[in-house]
């Protein structure tokens, strides 16, 4: 889905917590005109990838209960889970982000949906925000 040919830092995909994929993909797919990307389940969520442009739409329907998606939007309903900024070396920017004090959730790059190495950061130091950040 993305640019390859493309640097810098770049929003990848937002991701939204949804109660439903049923009642939420039709919007985005229907209404918008936005076309399915196929994505894995990961991180206890079913995943609907949507192209827009050369950014993606991630909905997610929480697995079970007790997924970090339930979560969410048992205490805040559904809406915007995340944003995902793509970066030129994911190790270089967790070292950048060590370096500013920033709080990292994952220590160490993971595998995410779409394959791609991946990790977040904690909102409280991104202005309430939870970031992802994966690589080109």
């Amino acid at each position: 889905m993305q640019n390859t040919s493309q640097s810098g830092t770049r929003i990848a995909h937002i991701g939204i917590a949804v109660r439903g994929l049923d009642d939420s993909v039709s919007f985005y797919r229907d209404v918008l005109g936005l076309a399915d990307v196929p994505l894995d389940d990961a991180d206890g969520a079913k995943i609907v990838g949507l192209a827009a442009g050369t950014s993606l739409v991630e909905l997610l329907e929480a697995e079970s209960p007790d997924s970090p998606i339930a979560k969410f939007v048992a205490k805040r309903g559904p809406g915007i889970h995340h944003v995902c900024f793509s970066v030129d070396d994911l190790d270089a920017t967790l070292d950048r982000c060590r370096a500013a004090g920033v709080r990292l959730i994952d220590e160490t790059p993971r595998v995410g949906a779409e394959g791609k190495r991946i990790a977040f950061l904690h909102p409280s130091s991104t202005s309430g925000v939870l970031v992802e950040l994966t690589e080109h």
